[in-house]
């Protein structure tokens, strides 16, 4: 025990140790996730006494938590230092803070209001040791390719069984995996495949043609979270629907709710989501041109310890026999109007 946080620093976690001009330093976010700062302890010892300083705190900003973060030190003679931001629904949100030395201490951020440092919300990029060029994350699939992209994560494990990329036919193939048993929801099934959210503002459309051979095979695209809204096309012994599904207190194990219900007459679909600020709506197409909305609204909600997901799945009864499946032509993310 070299540092015990329970009297100023409660929640003390995820340290990181750095040593430089002779002092030991420890890095590590206090005060828990969406209210606490950035605590930077050093020593000449690794075994302490430690000296103590708060260096980033969130102060008269809107930049909540800014904390479990980390030095960088581009090799320019910049130090800059990274952080995140808890924005529940959001997720936890990369932050970028300038940083320099004084008198053997970092200072983080925005200094003019006193010791504590307080996050920027802009600010003049790193100079890099070589040319960089802004780039967003990877979101939109077209699905061309053999693999899929860094996006994407399952929410478990993957099997190979689940469903994969088809290069010669431009689609991504998930196949009506059967659900277990155990299974209550979306939020236990483990073939559900899923993205984290691009902005606070976006609406996401995916083509999907749904083969679906048994009763019960079902397909969509979700908005996942501890409740979750999907878009659903499934297969019943009257034929083909389409379905706005809620789930509230999914984590809990709670049942899904048809909100809505339409016949389909055919195989291909269009289903989209749009998200304002964590409010959505939901529609579908025929034709990919003229959208019909479809259910009721829903407040996006935050997973455990992770943002809402935007995902896609494909899943069924059958445990045996030819299962159905679902050829996913893109998913495209695109900025809310």
């Amino acid at each position: 025990m070299v540092y015990d946080g329970h009297g100023e620093d409660t929640t003390i976690e995820g340290p990181k140790l750095y040593k430089r001009h002779g002092y030991y330093y420890i890095f590590a976010p206090a005060g828990g996730v969406p209210t606490g700062w950035q605590l930077v302890l050093r020593s000449h010892s690794i075994f302490g006494p430690y000296e103590r300083r708060k260096v980033l705190a969130q102060g008269n900003t809107a930049i909540n938590g800014p904390h479990q973060g980390a030095w960088v030190d581009t090799g320019t003679g910049e130090d800059w230092f990274l952080h995140f931001q808890d924005r529940g629904w959001l997720g936890r949100v990369v932050h970028l803070e300038p940083m320099k030395w004084v008198n053997d201490w970092p200072e983080i951020g925005d200094m003019s209001h006193g010791q504590i440092g307080q996050p920027v919300l802009t600010y003049r990029k790193p100079r890099t040791l070589h040319p960089s060029v802004p780039e967003n994350p990877a979101d939109s699939d077209e699905f061309n390719g053999a693999t899929l992209g860094l996006q994407w994560q399952w929410q478990a494990n993957p099997e190979p069984t689940w469903g994969f990329p088809s290069q010669a036919l431009g689609v991504l193939r998930l196949i009506s995996t059967p659900a277990l048993r155990s299974t209550h929801n979306l939020w236990d099934t483990p073939a559900v495949l899923m993205q984290k959210l691009p902005a606070p503002q976006f609406t996401v459309t995916t083509k999907v043609t749904a083969t679906l051979r048994n009763e019960g095979d079902r397909t969509g695209l979700v908005l996942m979270g501890k409740d979750y809204g999907s878009l659903v096309i499934a297969k019943t012994k009257h034929g083909n629907v389409l379905r706005q599904v809620l789930c509230l207190q999914a984590e809990s194990g709670a049942p899904e709710q048809v909100a809505a219900e339409v016949p389909l007459a055919q195989d291909e679909a269009y289903l989209r989501i749009k998200v304002d600020q964590g409010k959505t709506s939901f529609s579908y197409s025929l034709d990919g041109t003229l959208f019909h909305s479809i259910g009721q609204a829903f407040t996006a909600q935050p997973g455990v310890w992770v943002g809402a997901k935007i995902g896609i799945f494909a899943s069924g009864e059958m445990g045996s026999g030819e299962l159905g499946y679902a050829d996913f032509d893109w998913l495209r993310f695109a900025p809310s109007s």
